[in-house]
């Protein structure tokens, strides 16, 4: 009996349809995305500013009026919301049955447009922005 053997790229690209295709690129896009976006955000938390000053009123006062830094963790926020939601679109792919993957994607969609909504007007309507 032979082992098996494992391939080093990961999961293969799709070769169904072009929106599986876009996906399968965007999950890749987004995790590098994802790393520079957070090594960003800890430089400026841990470099840029001094960790031991950043209280709740330094964080309305500095962080949440500075666009940049509300540009920064809006980006953040979004890729990983994209990158996670595309996580959950393979898994629903790979498990749900026929009958329910409309249902079960529809719903996906659904919520991914209300988180990203939501944590948009957030993000916007922070207070400190003058």
């Amino acid at each position: 009996m032979s082992t098996p053997r494992y391939s080093r790229v990961g999961r293969p690209r799709p070769t169904g349809s072009r929106a599986d295709l876009y996906a399968w690129y965007a999950v890749r896009l987004t995790s590098l995305m994802l790393f520079v976006l957070a090594l960003s955000h800890f430089t400026v938390t841990h470099f840029v500013f001094d960790p031991g000053e950043q209280g709740a009123e330094w964080v309305k006062q500095a962080r949440w009026s500075s666009v940049a830094l509300r540009v920064l963790d809006w980006a953040m926020l979004m890729t990983v919301l994209v990158h996670a939601f595309l996580g959950m679109r393979t898994v629903l792919q790979d498990y749900l049955p026929a009958r329910l993957r409309r249902i079960g994607l529809a719903a996906l969609y659904l919520l991914a447009l209300v988180l990203f909504a939501l944590g948009t007007q957030v993000v916007v309507s922070l207070p400190g922005l003058a």
